[in-house]
């Protein structure tokens, strides 16, 4: 599992790099074509907001994985490492939880409305599913680094018993 989660992060890696560098270069004609032809581009200001809502949700399951995101673990850091594990277990399994609930339901009965509606988007007209697809998928992400997680976890304290 853990050999294909790498795999996995590294494409999600490579997904968000191409992702910020498309979005740097729409903002970067949006500018141009604004400020210096005079003739703004009608698409740029939607596919940016389009990119940054993928980088945004899709960069926050890397984060996770990485353990990149804010956290305050002050109080965690002073536990004793019995305690610890088991906050470590409630937390993991807490992020399983709302991930499930929230970006794995949640976000697919909302892609899911949006092709069922044909809801496209205004300047583009691509169908507002797939920009929600994100939604679902940064919650898979989520919840296979959680099941990761708490395995690891389960195994450590198997290990030290």
């Amino acid at each position: 599992m853990t050999k294909l989660n790498l795999h996995l992060n590294s494409l999600i890696e490579r997904i968000l790099i191409v992702a910020m560098i498309a979005i740097v270069a729409v903002v970067t004609w949006q500018v141009f074509s604004r400020f210096i032809l005079r003739s703004p581009s009608s698409y740029t200001e939607e596919l940016a907001r389009f990119l940054l809502m993928w980088i945004g949700v899709l960069g926050a399951s890397y984060a996770y994985r990485t353990r990149a995101h804010l956290g305050l673990d002050l109080f965690y850091q002073k536990m004793v490492p019995t305690l610890r594990r088991k906050c470590t277990f409630i937390i993991e399994l807490s992020v399983l939880i709302t991930a499930s609930c929230i970006l794995v339901y949640g976000g697919s009965l909302l892609m899911m409305l949006s092709f069922e509606l044909e809801q496209s988007s205004a300047a583009l007209g691509i169908n507002m599913g797939f920009v929600y697809a994100v939604l679902p998928l940064s919650g898979l992400l989520i919840v296979f680094n959680c099941v990761e997680n708490i395995v690891n976890c389960l195994m450590n304290v198997m290990e030290e018993s």
